[in-house]
């Protein structure tokens, strides 16, 4: 039991200082490219940050009971050895992984979205208006469980390598920051191309805080084009 619950804490430091240091780097960025785009919002900053903490520990919990039943037990589906699966499956496995979590966000977050549940849950996300760099996690307690579930669950059914799931980890974070900063970081050409048409930058997350009832998706707009919740992107 002490091994799981330092497990948990230490998952938990871990996920604030990746946190931290993520919405640190791109509020700084934000500073540089955008001088005086968060200027007034000193108040919201610090309650974003103040959930987001709290968010913190809501992940860093299961990720730690994950981590221990992998190290201490053999319980989940993570693999360290690159010859243990083809190799075809590693790319595959960060595709399927990030498929299966934009599905789930998307369909909570449509969830969220219901007028009891909005006011009651996810009203304190959309307190961020406009969103900062140090939104990304800013939750409630509920919304954090429902959002930090998905990937400690897939590893104990889906197999994928270590450095696999770092990447998902990796790529959940960054596109959650730069999504809220408020400004596209992203070329315009990029942004507007084929493949753009299909990702979500801060163009298009964006148009979600202003609108509200559309644009749910994390990673790709496949389920708002087939939903018709696109709404495009917002105004430069």
């Amino acid at each position: 039991m002490d091994s799981v619950l330092a497990s948990a804490v230490a998952m938990t430091v871990i996920v604030a200082v990746r946190y931290l240091l993520t919405s640190g780097l791109f509020a700084w960025a934000t500073h540089e490219v955008r001088p005086g785009h968060y200027n007034g919002l000193e108040k919201q900053i610090r309650s974003e940050i103040g959930w987001s903490l709290a968010t913190a520990a809501i992940y860093g919990v299961p990720a730690g009971v994950v981590a221990w039943g992998w190290q201490q037990h053999g319980w989940t589906m993570i693999y360290t050895d690159p010859q243990a699966l083809p190799l075809w499956w590693m790319p595959v496995s960060l595709l399927v992984y990030l498929f299966i979590h934009d599905t789930w966000f998307y369909w909570t977050h449509r969830w969220m979205h219901r007028p009891a549940v909005f006011t009651r849950i996810h009203a304190i996300h959309h307190a961020s208006r406009p969103p900062t760099a140090w939104a990304a996690m800013n939750f409630h307690p509920v919304e954090a469980a429902v959002v930090s579930l998905l990937i400690p669950a897939l590893v104990f059914v889906i197999p994928i390598h270590v450095g696999m799931l770092g990447l998902v980890l990796l790529i959940m974070t960054v596109m959650g920051v730069t999504n809220h900063m408020g400004w596209e970081m992203f070329p315009t050409w990029l942004v507007h191309s084929r493949a753009g048409n299909w990702l979500i930058t801060a163009s298009h997350h964006h148009r979600h805080h202003e609108l509200y009832r559309c644009n749910y998706g994390l990673y790709f707009r496949i389920w708002d084009r087939l939903c018709g919740t696109d709404k495009g992107l917002s105004a430069p």
